[in-house]
């Protein structure tokens, strides 16, 4: 099941959804960002989460304005050491990873001088076939180049039913919280 699983990953992220891309783009620093997940449970206590597989990137859209664009790999998400848990976690209760092997959140466009301040950064989140508006805050900047010099810190509050995850509401609390860490590369495209 494993090796099917990771042969259907492979084939997903190689075969991206082709997105019209404005003019220049800083990408997101993979290799250096983190994306985590917590969920609360019911008894106080918290199942925690990773996303090890995204891809993303900052558009400086034709206004000056930026836009970012974040796409998760549903189907490599995972709860370190929880075997069990990480198969629940991907299966059709939950991410239904199979069939949406990607989430993708894309921002309204927004200026990028309020970065170093921290914003309030709203857009769509598109998850299991689902799009709904969200938002997420980013943590103001601890450096003059935020990305660069120091992470971009941001969370966000999603809740699990919005998006038809609505198993084991006895044990687990509606409210999926995301916690950030972003690097971008020094290196814009063309």
């Amino acid at each position: 099941m494993f090796l099917l699983l990771h042969g259907y990953l492979a084939a997903a992220i190689a075969s991206p959804v082709p997105v019209a891309e404005p003019a220049r783009a800083q990408q997101i620093d993979t290799q250096r960002s983190h994306l985590g997940f917590e969920v609360r449970t019911r008894l106080g206590g918290q199942v925690a989460g990773v996303f090890p597989v995204f891809d993303g990137a900052i558009h400086t859209l034709p206004d000056g304005r930026h836009q970012v664009r974040l796409r998760v790999a549903t189907l490599a998400a995972e709860i370190p050491g929880r075997a069990r848990y990480t198969a629940w976690l991907r299966g059709d209760h939950f991410f239904d990873a199979l069939r949406h092997p990607w989430m993708e959140f894309v921002s309204d466009p927004y200026v990028a001088q309020g970065l170093a301040d921290g914003l309030l950064l709203e857009g769509r989140l598109t998850l299991r076939g689902v799009t709904r508006d969200e938002q997420l805050q980013v943590a103001p900047a601890a450096c003059p180049r935020p990305g660069l010099d120091c992470a971009v810190w941001v969370s966000g509050d999603i809740q699990r039913s919005r998006y038809g995850m609505d198993d084991w509401r006895l044990v687990l609390g509606d409210h999926v919280l995301l916690r950030m860490q972003v690097w971008i590369r020094d290196n814009p495209s063309p």
